[in-house]
């Protein structure tokens, strides 16, 4: 009587969460690194006290915080980048997608593959940006697009493919 186990449901259940928060946790590992880099490993820098901020919401372990910012500062290896692409989705939103890469070509052939699939196509820099606005939260709509159901649910499926790319920090829409 397969399923039945309690112990084999809290297992699966575990695994889960564990694996949405290992990918969290290296998106933020990744963006700290980066900040410390820049910050040569000063833990008061404005920008990589806010990364790790948002870092201890999200319940990272300071240990692996801690780890991140040692492996920026000693290591010399290739440096991460950050990059922010534009595009399209379903029903003619406008899409930002905020990548912290080592490799713009690598992160740009697999963005824009993911966006093929999913009913989206890459833009060429300003194509999308003009409906937004940088503000120190981050970035917010100037005007948005209202969407049928199936459009809405074709950008859902595709923000949370985004989403689940290891390179890619945030993704933005304008759907209402």
């Amino acid at each position: 009587m397969s399923g039945h186990n309690k112990w084999s449901q809290i297992k699966i259940k575990k695994g889960k969460t564990d694996a949405k928060k290992s990918q969290v946790f290296s998106k933020f590992a990744k963006l700290i690194a980066n900040e410390a880099r820049t910050a040569k490993g000063n833990k008061d820098a404005p920008m990589l006290r806010a990364a790790i901020e948002r870092a201890r919401k999200e319940n990272m372990p300071s240990d692996n915080i801690e780890r991140a910012i040692k492996k920026a500062t000693e290591d010399s290896s290739a440096s991460l980048e950050s990059v922010l692409y534009e595009a399209y989705g379903p029903g003619g939103v406008a899409i930002l997608i905020e990548a912290l890469t080592d490799s713009r070509n690598r992160a740009s052939n697999e963005i824009k593959h993911l966006l093929s699939e999913n009913g989206g196509n890459l833009a060429s820099p300003g194509a999308a940006a003009w409906a937004f606005e940088k503000t120190p939260e981050g970035w917010k709509p100037t005007t948005t697009v209202s969407l049928s159901d199936e459009d809405l649910a074709k950008l859902e499926a595709l923000v949370e493919k985004l989403e689940a790319h290891d390179d890619i920090q945030e993704v933005i829409t304008n759907a209402e």
